[in-house]
């Protein structure tokens, strides 16, 4: 007798319709009915009008002034003697390039630097090794696309001018989209008993599309047993159309306002005031009676089609200028001077910037100059 085998049954699927709420819709949160609900409504109805304003990211507090102090003023950018670079870039994406820089008749400068630079999207590694033997090193990593870590390293041998020393920064950046926290530590030992070290937090918010308001706080701790030594200063900064004006107030004593106009598209100006208010802080009643000293600096900047022209005046008598001359794309040549008019002396700088890199690199480092490195 024959046996028959049941035969499988073939499964047919069976479209199964499902709606998903649009994605405008805001799905309800799971309600608990306690403190925690009114905590969480408090929060949502206060970020949907932060979030109404329109606010953007107003940077740190340390940079709060950077469109004076970076830009327009020569401060960091004055020198004197002889100076040759020669700089070489490999590749622009990512960003790698070597520089060699020869000095002569300068007392600030090094007779011979090394600089390296490496930099992507997400990092960023620089290294400076002077002949004297001090080296200086920085690495910056982006974790997140608003967490940004920092580190930087600075050695200095001994010498007949002085001992040497070495210096390690270690720093966090937080940047919302109206607001930067920030968070630094100088040399953070554990060694001598206890914390030391130098820490300085910072936090900066827009207020409206215009106004920006932050503070800043130093902490100081040495070593050998000695007490801490605490300093906070606040920040403001205001957003005109073709103006910026910032202001920073030291509780110890000391105030600095700066002022930055657009006049004109090629054309910018900047103004800062300094002031230190000596005997206010309560430190020391030896010192005598309060006192203020103060330094104005009145800059401008002007941009032509292959040149800068930055120049300055103090009201110490300082008087200084700088040119940048494109020769040739691959040639580059800088004039510094400065005059001072109380101690009677001048400063001449005359340096020669030479890009040995190919055209077709040079081509596409014009095109992004300005986007790499991000931080």
């Amino acid at each position: 007798m024959a046996t028959t085998v049941p035969l499988e049954k073939t499964a047919v699927p069976v479209p199964v319709e499902v709606e998903f709420p649009p994605q405008d819709v805001t799905l309800p949160s799971v309600r608990t009915g306690g403190f925690l609900d009114t905590v969480l409504d408090t929060y949502q109805s206060f970020q949907a009008r932060r979030d109404a304003l329109g606010l953007s990211n107003p940077g740190t507090v340390d940079q709060i002034a950077k469109e004076v102090q970076r830009d327009v003023f020569l401060t960091n950018q004055i020198f004197s003697g002889l100076r040759a670079e020669l700089n070489k870039t490999f590749s622009i994406l990512p960003l790698f390039q070597i520089s060699h820089a020869f000095s002569s008749g300068s007392q600030m400068l090094s007779p011979y630097t090394f600089l390296a630079l490496y930099g992507t999207n997400n990092m960023l590694c620089q290294a400076q090794l002077d002949s004297d033997g001090s080296l200086n090193a920085r690495f910056n990593g982006r974790i997140t696309s608003r967490l940004i870590n920092k580190l930087a390293v600075q050695i200095q041998p001994g010498s007949m001018a002085g001992p040497g020393g070495a210096q390690v920064s270690l720093e966090q950046d937080y940047t919302g989209d109206d607001f930067t926290a920030s968070l630094k530590s100088i040399n953070p030992s554990v060694l001598e008993g206890g914390l030391t070290g130098m820490f300085i937090g910072s936090y900066l918010q827009s207020v409206t599309p215009r106004l920006s308001l932050g503070i800043e706080g130093v902490l100081q701790k040495p070593g050998g047993g000695m007490g801490p030594e605490v300093a906070m200063s606040y920040a403001g900064r205001y957003k005109g159309d073709d103006w910026i004006a910032s202001a920073q107030l030291l509780t110890q004593g000391g105030m600095q306002v700066s002022y930055w106009r657009r006049l004109m598209d090629k054309v910018e100006t900047g103004v800062d005031v300094n002031l230190q208010f000596a005997g206010l802080s309560g430190g020391n009643p030896m010192m005598g009676a309060a006192r203020a000293e103060g330094v104005a600096t009145l800059g401008a900047k002007y941009e032509f089609s292959r040149s800068i022209f930055r120049a300055q005046v103090d009201s110490q008598g300082k008087l200084g200028c700088l040119l940048e001359k494109v020769v040739a794309p691959p040639v580059r040549i800088t004039f510094a001077g400065e005059l001072d008019h109380v101690k009677n002396s001048a400063k001449l700088g005359l340096a020669v910037s030479i890009e040995a890199s190919s055209e077709e690199l040079m081509e596409q480092q014009e095109r992004i100059s300005g986007a790499i490195p991000p931080f």
